[in-house]
């Protein structure tokens, strides 16, 4: 395909398709020239650098993320709503939460949604500076949360192309990890019951996580409105 032929939109919809499957180490514009049946010249003329091309990759999915509305509902309910859809856009996209550790990430799809949850803390009744650390609480929160599914996609794709050595060795560090935490009197016992399932849900792990966190939001509106603050 011609540059004259592709749009910044075709390279970056593509660019978020190659990082889906290979994660950020497998774009690259030879990769993604190919995936456009255009030589990577013809991509560089629109982006520059991969730097961009991965700031408007992750911009473009933050349009994913459904921004719930406190009027139709409630602070809480929209609060929550748009923390899960957060959650599952990253769960969708392992990349970008490794993205953050290394790009300058930015752009109005961001900003959009950094904006929505700012007015959603003010509308429960926070102050601005208030709001602006419960909407950072609840970011850093979903954030780290999707970071054991991204890194689960990254070892099973290392694994993929690894063959039975990397399995091999993937089994041996999984023995010498337990080997260790016998040590300790409480993962022991975790790992000697049932109760050793209890990092198979990462779901309901997130939910607990996520009313947790609402629910000291509501406590410290609360403590706020009795001392009239």
């Amino acid at each position: 395909m011609p540059r004259s032929t592709l749009t910044p939109d075709q390279i970056v919809r593509s660019a978020i398709e190659l990082l889906d499957e290979e994660g950020l180490d497998g774009l690259n514009m030879r990769a993604l020239g190919k995936r456009l049946d255009a030589a990577a010249t013809a991509v560089y003329w629109h982006i520059k650098t991969k730097d961009d091309l991965v700031r408007l990759a992750a911009d473009a999915v933050w349009s994913e993320v459904n921004l719930s509305d406190p009027r139709r509902s409630d602070w809480r309910t929209a609060a929550a709503t748009t923390a899960r859809s957060l959650h599952a856009m990253l769960i969708r996209h392992p990349w970008l939460s490794q993205a953050f550790a290394a790009y300058l990430l930015y752009g109005p799809g961001k900003s959009r949604h950094d904006d929505h949850t700012l007015a959603i803390y003010e509308s429960a009744g926070f102050t601005p500076a208030a709001a602006d650390r419960a909407a950072a609480a609840v970011l850093m929160y979903v954030l780290g949360s999707a970071l054991a599914p991204a890194a689960q996609v990254s070892l099973n794709r290392r694994l993929a192309t690894g063959g039975p050595d990397a399995a091999r060795s993937l089994d041996e560090a999984m023995a010498h990890a337990v080997e260790i935490a016998r040590g300790f009197p409480h993962l022991r016992e975790r790992i000697d019951s049932p109760a050793a399932d209890y990092a198979g849900t990462p779901e309901s792990s997130f939910e607990f996580g996520l009313k947790a966190i609402l629910d000291g939001f509501e406590a410290e509106l609360e403590t706020g409105a009795e001392n009239g603050s």
